[in-house]
């Protein structure tokens, strides 16, 4: 286990080994009056965020706040399990996820058509949360943690529906979860900052996710907290990347469909996965990142997910 990393501002992040991989999926920790953590991962990296909260000498007793950015199983899919170790905490969630994380059959369903025979060893088990456990925060409402801390949660649609994102008053960041992409600590001590969409199926919308982010550049963050991976202290830079990966992942699923009509969805999906490999490979050869990076494992599995989701949206445009 790595130990949780200290991000200052009273906050940490703990390491949830999201597909037995180092620096994939992240839960950040509020060390507030109200103690709150942010995002719980699948429930394979429950253990991991026990863990992390051990070393933090922190009582699971003492959380008064789950929160998640919205109900994809990477990020909330071990809430069920996470909150029977947690007798006084409250879940806090969209006003579109509420009912899955009650009954998450639909949203089990959902990802089992994504990731197949898969699905057990990346996500099993699925625990209901009960109702009475359960707040929505709508749009413009807020969280106090402390009396220099209050959360702000704003829907941010794009990546999902069921999607918020929260400005944190005390550090001045924005939690983002998916919404502005996935950023790629690995390429850090190369000098780079970067960041890629997040287009998982199956309620991608590029205009959305465009305003989203608009919306989010608008309060002016000092600082990004991804749902993968970390914190990055150039909000700037996912803005700007944003608006120049998201036209290219969208073009490239309308080159695929023009192309190869009639392609089941499958092989559109890996036409779309390789043209944007090659893309993003010369970019960072560009770069000077070198083949043997361990980062291009993590992007090509992104990628795979991602192009199943440009591919939905466009057959939903047909």
């Amino acid at each position: 286990m790595t130990q949780p990393i200290s991000l200052g501002h009273r906050m940490s992040l703990i390491d949830l080994y999201d597909l037995r991989m180092p620096q994939r999926t992240g839960t950040y920790v509020l060390h507030e009056e109200n103690l709150a953590i942010i995002e719980t991962g699948p429930s394979p990296s429950v253990p991991h965020l026990l863990a992390g909260l051990k070393a933090l000498h922190i009582d699971p007793a003492d959380i008064r706040y789950i929160i998640v950015t919205h109900i994809h199983l990477d990020h909330a899919g071990g809430v069920g399990v996470l909150l029977e170790h947690c007798p006084n905490a409250t879940v806090i969630v969209h006003p579109k996820g509420k009912r899955h994380l009650a009954d998450p059959s639909r949203l089990i369903a959902g990802a089992k058509a994504v990731y197949g025979e898969q699905f057990d060893a990346l996500f099993d088990p699925i625990v209901p949360v009960p109702e009475e456990r359960l707040l929505v925060k709508e749009d413009g409402e807020t969280l106090v943690l402390s009396a220099e801390r209050t959360l702000t949660f704003y829907d941010t649609p794009g990546h999902a529906n069921h999607h918020f994102s929260i400005y944190d008053s005390y550090s001045g960041g924005v939690f983002t979860g998916d919404t502005i992409g996935v950023f790629y600590p690995q390429l850090q001590e190369a000098g780079l900052a970067f960041c890629l969409p997040s287009t998982s199926p199956n309620q991608f919308n590029p205009e959305a996710m465009k305003q989203s982010a608009e919306r989010l550049e608008k309060l002016n963050p000092t600082r990004i907290y991804f749902g993968h991976f970390g914190a990055l202290d150039q909000p700037e830079e996912a803005f700007r990347q944003l608006r120049f990966w998201l036209p290219k992942f969208v073009a490239a699923g309308k080159e695929v469909i023009a192309r190869h009509p009639e392609a089941p969805a499958a092989e559109q999906a890996k036409a779309v996965t390789k043209l944007l490999h090659n893309d993003i490979t010369a970019f960072l050869n560009e770069c000077s990142i070198p083949a043997s990076s361990p980062v291009y494992k993590v992007i090509e599995l992104d990628l795979q997910v991602c192009a199943m989701g440009i591919i939905d949206y466009w057959r939903k445009q047909r």
